[in-house]
């Protein structure tokens, strides 16, 4: 049985991530949801906070892919956290020229760190490769309306931070 592991820092879950969250839950029995705590940056949500949004958006999913999510938080390296939770797969979502170049050279690095562990990249699927979370924080922290790019969920939590 094939696990993946998916980190990000989901600052907020965006339709993005969610696309790669699905389309990886086809790929693997399980998928670890890795949520970024970086203790030098300031999200706009508490890692609890992302996990919670993750949680709520899992649900919906699981019904849809034969797999199993667990959210976890992680402080390490992406590596280390994989192979913690028995992962033999980094999924990586890649909207542009931009995220290939940056992801390529990551993944390179993570090989050497852990040649047992293998990176794979998903496209973004077309409706929402323009979607990144730094904008939507930015739309939202103008009062622009988010909703064609997060879950209804997501609005919501988003509004009360506005």
């Amino acid at each position: 049985m094939t696990t993946a592991f998916y980190p990000g820092s989901f600052d907020p879950v965006t339709n993005g991530h969610l696309d790669i969250i699905r389309r990886a839950g086809n790929l693997a029995r399980t998928l670890v949801i890795g949520v970024g705590v970086h203790h030098g940056k300031k999200p706009l949500f508490d890692e609890d906070e992302r996990v919670a949004m993750l949680t709520h958006e899992c649900l919906a999913l699981a019904k849809s892919v034969n797999c199993q999510f667990q959210i976890v938080t992680v402080e390490n390296l992406a590596v280390d956290a994989a192979r913690e939770h028995g992962a033999t797969l980094i999924i990586r979502g890649l909207r542009d020229s931009g995220d290939f170049d940056y992801e390529m050279q990551m993944a390179g690095m993570n090989a050497g760190l852990a040649p047992d562990i293998e990176t794979i990249f998903l496209a973004s699927s077309p409706p929402v490769r323009h979607i990144a979370a730094s904008l939507v924080r930015q739309i939202a922290s103008m009062n622009g309306d988010v909703s064609p790019f997060v879950p209804k969920n997501v609005v919501k939590m988003l509004a009360k931070r506005s």
